[in-house]
Formats: structure tokens, sequence, C-alpha cells
């Protein structure tokens, strides 16, 4: 079992984290300006930590919360077209009790389930920096490490693939030559299986680039690989 003692003390660091300027800055401007629709709400305007089952098997890794997505609510995919996409897809698998999310506390239960974005904060036009990828990676390090039944990584977009890549590489878990991003790319390393799908954002999912059953065939792989998976005893 994880020990969520840590995984809850990583999320107050992740919370309280103030290290790269830019977006502190920028974060915190989109919660005091917010947007006419959303006025009369109190943006959560922090970065944003993991959330779902802590002995999950899945984890699903996102690129970064959006401006008035998870940095309003302060949850992860809530809020947001993206989550609008991506809930669905959960809950069509079995993976969540709700096919919906728009605040953080609706009582959504994910079910073997952990939903992270490499990056915690909401980025200016959605582009982190190099440096301020690096300097949130060690965040996603420690909760792979504190989240010790995941099996299946599954990688929203090649940003998130990037990160997961890098991520099990400072493990000691490097793959030469680099595994290519791709939709429904797949890719196993150490005990882990590395997934990839299409982001679900709207410039996807409008443009019918990523489609509901596109993005529910590689839902539905991470829950078969996991379901066939011998059990684990982290």
């Amino acid at each position: 079992m994880a020990d969520q003692v840590a995984l809850a003390a990583l999320t107050d660091e992740i919370v309280s984290c103030r290290a790269c300027p830019r977006l502190v800055a920028w974060r915190e401007l989109v919660a005091r300006e917010k947007v006419a629709r959303f006025r009369h709400e109190v943006y959560w305007g922090r970065p944003v930590p993991g959330f779902g089952d802590p002995d999950a098997r899945i984890l699903v890794l996102g690129l970064a919360p959006a401006a008035h997505g998870g940095n309003r609510t302060g949850r992860v995919f809530t809020g947001d077209a993206s989550g609008d996409f991506l809930w669905p897809a959960l809950f069509r698998a079995g993976l969540a009790d709700r096919p919906g999310s728009r605040r953080a506390d609706d009582g959504l239960t994910l079910f073997d389930t952990y939903i992270a974005a490499a990056v915690r904060c909401a980025p200016p036009a959605n582009k982190p920096t190099i440096g301020e990828r690096d300097t949130c990676a060690p965040f996603l390090r420690r909760e792979l490490a504190l989240l010790t039944r995941v099996r299946v990584i599954v990688a929203l977009g090649a940003f998130g693939w990037d990160a997961a890549l890098r991520a099990l590489a400072v493990g000691g878990l490097e793959v030469r030559p680099k595994p290519r991003f791709g939709h429904g790319a797949e890719v196993g390393i150490g005990p882990y299986v590395l997934l990839g799908t299409y982001h679900p954002s709207q410039q996807n999912t409008f443009t019918g680039r990523l489609t509901a059953d596109m993005f529910d065939e590689v839902i539905g792989r991470a829950v078969a690989l996991v379901r066939d998976a011998p059990p684990t005893t982290g």
C-alpha cells in the first residue's frame, strides 16, 4: 500500500511551492483577474497536486493545470474542457464513479487510478519553459516512488510522455533509443508499461484528431494491462 502520510506531505509541499517566479506570477495574476464567466468564484491560484486512489495501478499524466480549470478549482482536470473529455472516459472504463467533474468538492472518486501533471502550475500559453519543467520534475519522481502499486502510466500528449521517461530514467529505468511518442504507443520499462495518447485538449478533440473511441481504446488497454498483471506486494 502507498504511504498515505508521505503522499499527503508531498501534496502539502507541492501546494506551497513558489520555486518558479514566472509561473507564480502568472497563476496569481489569472486568479486575480479571472474571466467573466467565473468572476464570482475564488480561484485556487496555487500549484495543483495529484489526485486519486493512493493504491492506484494506473497513473494518468498530463501536462499542466489549465488557467481557468485546475488553477481555478484546485484539482487537476477539473472545470475545463480537457476534463470534460477525460472524466467520461474514465467512467466508461469503471475507473471513476461519475462521468463529469466541475468542482473539487463534488465527491468524485477514482478507482485504481491516480492523476497528476508534469508541471503543477498553470503556465502562460500552456507552455512551461525547460527550466520550469525540470524544476517541477522531482515532484513526479517522488510521487511515483510513493505510488508503489502503479504499473501503467498513461501519458496524455508528448509532454507527459517525455516527463514519464525522464522520471523513470532518474530512477534507473532508462530506455535507449528513446521510445517515440504516438497515439497508442506502448513500451515496457522495468515494472511499468508506458502508454501514449493524444492529449484531450480542445485542439485535439474539436478537430477530431482525438475521438472518444480512440481515447477509450487507450484507457481500455491500461485497464487490461493491470487486470492481467501479477499481484503487487508494494
